[in-house]
């Protein structure tokens, strides 16, 4: 496996801004990727394993720390596309943590919902939750939000570094089971050692060369 030539190459990542409303997203408009988790799911990571950025975005030993929507600038070469591919990888805050007060979660949802629910450019949500526990009442939540707002949603369970490959398989069919949907993809990931990047960067480009001829 390790013989094989990588489709999807990173080629720049870098952090373009943080917003908490319209004035202050980027005014160059591109393709979006969204990723959205629980606090301390392991999201900051992920996007580091994936752009393969050391440190573009910080890991917090402070779980809810991420208040604002942050902005990245990604290029992408594609095997077979001439042209690099740019797009905005957008990290939100993280959900559900309890010391965020009730006032302040009002605050936060309402800025990341006007963001989910106006973006023209948003692709898809990338939904983490960690693989070693059930799915909490949040990411229930928040998945049916998106489903019933027809965001396309991905489910991607996080830290399976962390159990043995059958317990990864039993927690996938659970995750399925408490989002209610059986046939639900859902991609397992491991920052530590970039497992299941490649198929992630697989299913980017295969949004990003998509032409955008639907109306």
């Amino acid at each position: 496996m390790s013989e094989n030539k990588e489709r999807v190459i990173i080629t720049q990542g870098k952090y373009l801004a943080s917003a908490v409303k319209k004035e202050q997203y980027p005014e160059e408009r591109r393709k979006e990727i969204v990723f959205i988790g629980r606090s301390n799911v392991g999201k900051s990571s992920l996007i580091n394993s994936l752009t393969r950025v050391r440190n573009l975005a910080r890991v917090s030993s402070q779980p809810g720390k991420t208040q604002t929507i942050n902005f990245y600038d990604i290029g992408a070469k594609i095997e077979g596309v001439e042209e690099r591919q740019d797009f905005y990888l957008v990290d939100l805050p993280g959900y559900g943590y309890a010391k965020t007060g009730a006032e302040r979660r009002k605050i936060w949802s309402k800025f990341i919902n006007e963001y989910l629910l106006n973006s023209e450019d948003l692709q898809f949500v990338c939904q983490l939750i960690d693989v070693r526990h059930e799915p909490m009442k949040s990411d229930v939540e928040m998945f049916n939000w998106l489903v019933e707002n027809n965001i396309p949603v991905l489910i991607i369970a996080t830290k399976c570094d962390k159990i043995g490959k059958n317990a990864v398989n039993s927690s996938i069919s659970r995750i399925k089971k408490t989002l209610g949907v059986p046939e639900l993809d859902v991609l397992p990931y491991s920052s530590l050692k970039n497992e299941g990047r490649a198929e992630l960067l697989d299913v980017i480009a295969s949004c990003l060369a998509e032409t955008d001829e639907e109306e």
